[in-house]
């Protein structure tokens, strides 16, 4: 997955609270054997709505969601962290997550910031009209109105997310661990190797 380290530009202001997986993407969407695409049905009833924020061109894009408590409740399903990848968002700030949700966010390379009510009732104000940043490694989140905000975050996750590594890429970057234990085990229990293969 790509790192994450800076994340800025403008932000949908959606706000909805209690946004589940299904809203996020439908379930007949389940249906395709590849992630591209997601986007296009990303919250599909909420774009039948006359005005909503993500058919406004002037939100054409933006890397940020700015939404209400609870976002992603609800069912399990990867695919909502696929959905908002494939339209281009990087970064979800609102009050709290589903555990779920927040978990299968950050191994598809989504950042979820969560900060008090008022700070995202102050940014649901800013994105009507102007950019906001998010900074991971400082794990702040900023606008140019002097706004400044601080998040916590595991520090697991943050190492994973600005270095780009999910659990395949965790594994790899211990190839030379596992080649020398692989090497040891050879060298101190051959026998493994010459043992017959199970039958089934």
């Amino acid at each position: 997955m790509k790192p994450i380290n800076h994340v800025a530009g403008r932000a949908y202001p959606f706000g909805r609270k209690n946004v589940d997986t299904d809203v996020i993407i439908p379930a007949h969407w389940l249906k395709t054997v590849t992630r591209e695409g997601l986007g296009k049905g990303a919250f599909e009833a909420v774009r039948k709505e006359p005005g909503n924020v993500f058919d406004d061109p002037e939100y054409a894009g933006s890397p940020i969601i700015v939404a209400g408590d609870n976002f992603g409740c609800g069912s399990s399903r990867e695919h909502a962290a696929w959905a908002l990848l494939d339209m281009g968002v990087t970064c979800v700030i609102a009050p709290s997550f589903s555990d779920i949700f927040s978990g299968n966010a950050f191994k598809n390379g989504i950042l979820t910031v969560a900060l008090p009510q008022a700070a995202i009732d102050r940014l649901m104000e800013v994105a009507q009209t102007d950019p906001i940043e998010i900074d991971l490694e400082s794990q702040t989140v900023t606008t140019q109105f002097q706004d400044r905000y601080t998040f916590d975050i595991d520090p697991f996750r943050k190492h994973c997310l600005l270095e780009g590594l999910d659990e395949v890429g965790l594994t790899m970057a211990q190839g030379d661990t596992i080649a020398a234990f692989e090497s040891k085990a050879a060298q101190e229990r051959p026998f493994l190797s010459r043992m017959p293969a199970a039958v089934a």
